[in-house]
């Protein structure tokens, strides 16, 4: 019994350490919209703007997704690198069972399009060009630096994976 309550009470403490670790941070995926239409509008755009799409792959469940879009949006140096080479998108996947059979196909289909980028873990990053084809699955834990990331490593990704580097 005694090990019942104390397993209890590190799932309990873990799971208030992933909210407070949340919190403050905004919310950036959208869990409502189908994740295939947002790809296909996406590179639609990143076609007529001669970029690349950026899919950040997680969700709002997980604290380093939204560590790292808080992370991004901040630095005006890698706002502006994304800003002028990609379309960047917050691709959301939802692992629980709970959400429904249509939810759970949907996910899977995405994540089969996106070349199965989850055995990286989350958030993962998928650059993909203006044809569809993905070029490139980044796992972000090469990014990161103590309980963020490291700027020089988001920069030099994103750098190496423009249109230009790509296609010099």
């Amino acid at each position: 019994m005694k090990k019942i309550r104390m397993a209890m009470t590190l799932v309990a403490v873990c799971c208030a350490l992933c909210c407070s670790a949340q919190k403050g941070l905004k919310k950036v995926y959208d869990e409502s919209i189908n994740p295939m239409e947002q790809i296909d509008q996406a590179i639609e755009k990143a076609k007529g703007e001669g970029k690349f799409v950026v899919c950040q792959v997680g969700g709002n469940w997980c604290p380093w997704c939204l560590k790292f879009a808080d992370f991004v949006t901040n630095d005006s140096t890698i706002s502006k690198v994304i800003d002028e080479n990609f379309v960047y998108i917050h691709v959301n996947y939802n692992p629980r069972k709970s959400e429904g059979e249509e939810k759970a196909l949907l996910s899977k289909k995405m994540l089969e399009r996106l070349s199965n980028p989850s055995r990286f873990g989350y958030p993962v990053f998928v650059v993909v060009d203006e044809q569809g084809k993905v070029l490139h699955i980044q796992d972000s834990s090469f990014l990161e630096e103590g309980e963020s990331y490291n700027k020089e490593k988001v920069l030099r990704f994103f750098r190496n994976w423009t249109p230009r580097a790509v296609r010099p």
